[in-house]
């Protein structure tokens, strides 16, 4: 389902502009003349300079780089200086690395979709774009291990990850981790760059760029904890951390619960998360729009 959205947004916008570019931008008044019976003149709609043929009838479709990973754009034309543009992005990412004492496998997850208005009040290439996610499933996953015997620290207090024992059921310490980035749903956008899509000169190649930011809302911190913890490096002081009533499992928690605290103050930032897009396009008339010079 998820993939099927941006396909679905781009499907009814292209629809959308090939029904209505069918409305004729030229009409024909009738000129009586005496001596041939009078003659059909088309009327021209089109200004000189400009490409401009109506609400919907043209359309530019492209690729760009952006910080919510490579992308296609589709954009028409509302009015002589204003655009609707629909985009989509995806983007996968996976790696190791070591925090806190646990080796942890970490996958990356950009997927969102986004339409915007381009807005140009110089009537020039410089725009602003204001603009909604309405597809955001931004988010960060990872699962990691603390071999037993290794110490780990959360909120700066120094634990133990059990060895394996059968005779206890012990087992060494595993943590489920998840950072999303997506808590404003959909989330407003704005952005300002240069380059319009569809130019009015009847060019049909253009490299637009934008910067600005999604207000994705503060990003969630959720981490599980599995297997056994001990205080002390020799192990006499242990307990599972789904022990709810152990004192060893409850100390493990509460830091924890600390130690999120200070991740989400790190990363509060984020809840404006940066837009930066370099892109190319190239755009066309659809039926009944104006051809380029």
């Amino acid at each position: 389902m998820r993939t099927k959205t941006p396909i679905l947004s781009f499907s009814v916008l292209l629809v959308a502009s090939s029904l209505a570019a069918q409305i004729p931008t030229l009409s024909a008044r009738r000129s009586d003349n005496s001596s041939d019976g009078g003659s059909y003149r088309p009327v021209q709609s089109v200004q000189k300079g400009s490409v401009y043929g109506g609400p919907f009838s043209r359309i530019a479709i492209g690729g760009s780089f952006n910080t919510l990973g490579p992308g296609i754009q589709i954009t028409t034309n509302l009015a002589d200086h204003f655009n609707l543009r629909a985009s989509g992005n995806t983007f996968r990412y996976s790696t190791n690395f070591n925090t806190n004492g646990f080796n942890a496998d970490a996958r990356m997850s950009m997927t969102n979709t986004a339409i915007a208005a381009d807005i140009y009040p110089f009537h020039k290439g410089f725009r602003v774009s204001p603009g909604l996610m309405v597809l955001n499933n931004n988010r960060v996953t990872a699962n990691a291990v603390a071999a037993g015997g290794t110490s780990f620290t959360f909120d700066d207090t120094t634990y133990y990850s059990a060895n394996a024992n059968a005779a206890t059921g012990a087992t060494p310490m595993s943590v489920n981790g998840s950072l999303g980035l997506n808590t404003t749903k959909p989330a407003f956008t704005f952005t300002t760059g240069w380059g319009n899509t569809l130019p009015r000169n009847g060019g049909h190649w253009s490299f637009p760029f934008e910067v600005g930011a999604a207000f994705i809302g503060a990003p969630s911190v959720n981490v599980t904890l599995a297997g056994w913890a001990c205080q002390d490096q020799a192990q006499t002081e242990c307990g599972n951390m789904q022990d709810t009533t152990n004192a060893t499992a409850q100390q493990v928690q509460t830091s924890l619960a600390a130690q999120i605290t200070k991740w989400k103050s790190d990363l509060n930032p984020l809840q404006t998360y940066p837009i930066l897009s370099f892109g190319v396009a190239y755009s066309f008339p659809v039926r009944g729009g104006s051809p380029a010079h």
